[in-house]
């Protein structure tokens, strides 16, 4: 095996709550994932990514593990996860599957024995802590979805580390014998052939032995709407000993010819990113959630997470959509076809490894969920100013007129199905060679068959600040990518011999030059 293939590679991202309900109860499941795989591999994806589906309470829906090696019946059983990586690998398919070792659930096993008590064999599998004199937290580190990130156990009369809910307590990634559990869950699941691993806040793994707190962010100018947003997360997170860690499993993974991808979670996105894939050592790839969170995309911004690569000896990660953040055709293009399509193009045309996330190859906008459905405990928390991740997490649509557009045969489901997802629903698009999910086709198509555009270094060119101009080179081969990002006009200069291999929108060449109309695009080869 090699991670060769990492390079270049479109991954699709399945969330398998909403993906494909196969029994009716309006949920999604490893086995109505096995009946779509066909359709990914369609699309021409090299690799698919599972949001997790092991044994959870689903306090926070798959993030909080009970069992690192068990399947949710929810999702199905352990044959069900078998057969789809088979069906995976029948297809061509690459199977990456979540881990999420920066925390479990608090009804894990470990856990359970951790809190009896301060001298058990698993005392100090958790971050724990001992209260101020007063009483209160060991320190002022507040937790991601809200709130104090320290919880008090009356059994251990101590406080116990959660960055995210209390029923997520961290696990103590500093401790040799809960790093010695992790890397046996990673190898039950290698040994069962899967091809890598999404590493769920992989800068979280590791905090302060201090326990010092973290610094306030003296630059505010007005009070952010979460409290860690008042924070420089300094000692709560991206210590150095994390990569001590990274190293031993990058070992693991280096016998068995895998990959590892981390999620960055951090105030210095790009930066992060680098040093945690930067050497052998380090992870194979990582994405953060700079372009996750862009609100608007110029030229600069593209540019300048170019730039942060250059020379750099890791491979990026780059995506506009998943499950944590509002549906770029929503954040980004105005919920217009035109522009989601550049979007898209843009996308596949940058030099890493893309992820798409479930519907992005449809245009499906951000859903609209009304709060007395919403089930994300962030969400909640956070309404009506939070990011609103139900919103990304609705169901697939599959048949535009079949019941629930096709993702389940039962009255309604876990999420409700908004009804202008279902008008972009896969059949409807299947026969319009016009369709975002055509244009998606087209567009994975060229970068598959362009040794420039999957694996050749990013030159960027000068331009007007509403024009992205650069070129993918790869030995003789260079690609020209003009992105019109304005709702104007703009007039470029075309090299002679250029020839053009797809455009969108309102594209007019003439000779020695070409007319970029709002929101078009060109790719040329030179």
């Amino acid at each position: 095996m090699s991670t060769d293939w990492l390079r270049g590679a479109v991954i699709y991202q399945i969330y398998p709550r909403s993906f494909r309900d196969s029994d009716g109860d309006g949920v999604g499941d490893l086995k109505g994932a096995i009946e779509k795989l066909d359709y990914i591999a369609s699309l021409g994806c090299d690799a698919i990514w599972l949001s997790p589906f092991f044994t959870s309470p689903m306090k926070d829906y798959g993030y909080d593990v009970s069992d690192y090696t068990g399947v949710d019946p929810l999702f199905g059983s352990l044959a069900d996860a078998d057969a789809l990586i088979k069906r995976a690998h029948e297809l061509g398919l690459k199977v990456i599957i979540d881990q999420v070792w920066s925390h479990s659930s608090d009804q894990h096993a470990w856990f359970t024995e951790s809190r009896s008590g301060r001298d058990n064999p698993k005392a100090d599998w958790y971050v724990w802590a001992d209260a101020k004199p007063d009483g209160s937290p060991p320190n002022n580190w507040q937790a991601m979805f809200g709130g104090c990130a320290w919880t008090w156990d009356a059994r251990r009369r101590q406080y116990y580390l959660h960055n995210f809910l209390s029923e997520q307590p961290d696990l103590n990634v500093r401790n040799p014998p809960v790093q010695d559990a992790l890397l046996d869950v990673a190898r039950f699941w290698l040994d069962r052939g899967i091809d890598g691993f999404r590493l769920d806040v992989v800068n979280f793994f590791v905090h302060d032995a201090q326990l010092r707190d973290n610094p306030p962010i003296t630059t505010l100018k007005r009070a952010p709407p979460r409290p860690h947003q008042f924070q420089r997360h300094l000692y709560s997170r991206t210590q150095p000993e994390t990569l001590q860690f990274i190293a031993r499993l990058r070992a693991l993974l280096d016998q068995y010819g895998v990959m590892a991808v981390g999620e960055i979670e951090d105030e210095e996105p790009l930066k992060v990113q680098r040093e945690y894939t930067d050497g052998p050592d380090r992870l194979h790839t990582a994405y953060s959630f700079f372009l996750l969170r862009q609100r608007e995309l110029n030229a600069a911004v593209i540019k300048d997470a170019m730039a942060q690569w250059e020379g750099a000896r890791g491979w990026p990660s780059w995506s506009f959509s998943n499950h944590d953040v509002i549906r770029f055709p929503t954040r980004l293009a105005g919920d217009d076809p035109q522009r989601t399509k550049l979007m898209l193009a843009l996308l596949l045309a940058l030099r890493g490894a893309i992820f798409l996330y479930q519907g992005d190859e449809l245009g499906l906008p951000h859903a609209d969920v009304p709060y007395e459905r919403l089930r994300d405990p962030e969400a909640i928390a956070f309404w009506p100013s939070g990011i609103g991740r139900d919103g990304a997490r609705t169901p697939m649509p599959w048949r535009r007129a079949a019941n629930m557009a096709g993702f389940t045969d039962a009255p309604d489901a876990w999420l409700p199905l908004d009804p202008r997802h279902a008008e972009r629903a896969v059949d409807a698009q299947e026969s319009d060679p016009d369709s975002v999910l055509a244009f998606t086709r087209r567009m994975i198509a060229l970068r598959k068959s362009s040794a420039a555009l999957r694996e050749g270094e990013f030159v960027a060119l000068d331009a007007p600040d509403t024009l992205l101009a650069f070129e993918r080179r790869a030995g003789d081969e260079r690609v020209l990518c003009l992105f019109n990002l304005d709702a104007g006009p703009i007039v470029r200069p075309l090299p002679a011999g250029a020839v053009t291999k797809l455009t969108l929108g309102e594209v007019r060449e003439a000779t020695g030059s070409v007319t970029l109309g709002a929101f078009s695009g060109l790719l040329a080869v030179l």
